[in-house]
């Protein structure tokens, strides 16, 4: 059974705490898309670099999650390079049923331990980040350099894409 919105929030909200990153915090209408991010985003005054995560399916079976920058397209040779399987973007019922996030609003953070993150070196180099936390009206944004701090905390396995 896959978790709730909340409880990827509370997930969230306790990485932070466990990891000792500040982190900011807003709450705002439902964010589902590009265009509504950017009209929220220039309403707030947000300065991190957006996120996205997509999540992926193998014909082999199996998931993963990429984490990268929101303009960046799927490299599905680099994936397929990195962990041996061709990735495909998984549905939005596949999606809703192993992870519990809500099509648009996929969290990076708290996902079952099973699914490996797949995370594009460029986020690396920015100097915050900022992604949904699990429910689509809320978005979280960190300093870059506690990245690193926040992925070792987690028991997924852990891939670096473009290092």
């Amino acid at each position: 059974m896959a978790q709730t919105l909340d409880e990827i929030l509370q997930k969230n909200i306790s990485l932070m705490t466990q990891c000792g990153v500040n982190y900011q915090e807003w709450q705002h209408e439902p964010i589902l898309d590009f265009a509504t991010d950017d009209i929220v985003g220039k309403r707030l005054g947000w300065t991190a670099t957006p996120t996205k995560s997509l999540f992926l399916n193998f014909k082999k079976g199996g998931h993963a999650l990429l984490l990268t920058h929101r303009d960046a397209r799927l490299d599905s040779k680099k994936i397929k390079a990195l962990l041996g399987q061709r990735p495909s973007i998984a549905s939005d019922e596949e999606m809703i049923e192993s992870l519990g996030c809500v099509p648009g609003a996929v969290c990076p953070f708290g996902m079952p331990d099973h699914i490996p993150l797949i995370v594009d070196s460029v986020l690396f180099e920015f100097e915050s980040l900022m992604y949904t936390p699990g429910p689509p009206e809320y978005t979280f944004a960190f300093a870059a350099k506690d990245l690193a701090s926040l992925l070792d905390a987690l028991p997924n396995s852990i891939y670096h894409l473009n290092a």
